[in-house]
């Protein structure tokens, strides 16, 4: 666990610079992780206003549902956060995939895209597969819950937002 503490502080110190240089910050997942993304999106836009610091560019792919279904209708559920991705997706933005399995493939084509594209990206993950799945092999930082329980697993994604939002406040309140 304490190898993930360090990959949270470094996550955060990858998100300041982010915003310090006006990167966007993608964020995506599929059910509960879903939800987490959206909560996450919303810690970096909202509970992380601080006076002293750039405000982050948080989206949350899994938040627009008519762009969604209108993607996996078209095309396949497969494409529907790779697709958002190659209409904004500029060097230095971030890309975070949460995936209990680490092998949703929507996710882990969105995190290929990012990755060929030379950006930085995050996989939250756990071990219900090894090493996290594709995701936990895939991505640049992934952060892997040493637990195979898919409701545990979520609220452990969950506790490690919080721990980010926890050391992005104190890394501003040291300054």
């Amino acid at each position: 666990m304490q190898k993930n503490i360090e990959k949270i502080e470094k996550m955060a110190l990858l998100l300041e610079e982010a915003a310090e240089k006006g990167h966007n910050i993608y964020i995506m997942g599929n059910g509960g992780s879903a939800a987490t993304a959206s909560h996450m999106a919303n810690d970096l836009n909202k509970t992380l206003i601080l006076p002293s610091r750039k405000r982050f560019r948080a989206f949350c792919l899994n938040d627009n549902i008519p762009v969604i279904l209108a993607w996996a209708n078209d095309e396949s559920f497969d494409v529907i956060f790779v697709e958002q991705l190659k209409n904004f997706l500029s060097k230095g933005d971030i890309v975070i995939g949460i995936s209990g399995s680490g092998n949703s493939p929507n996710v882990v084509k969105a995190i290929e895209y990012a990755n060929q594209t030379g950006n930085t990206t995050i996989g939250i993950t756990g071990m219900i597969n090894p090493n996290g799945g594709k995701l936990g092999t895939i991505a640049k930082l992934p952060i892997i819950v040493p637990d195979n329980l898919m409701y545990r697993l979520e609220d452990f994604h969950l506790v490690i937002n919080h721990a980010l939002v926890f050391a992005l406040r104190h890394n501003d309140e040291k300054e």
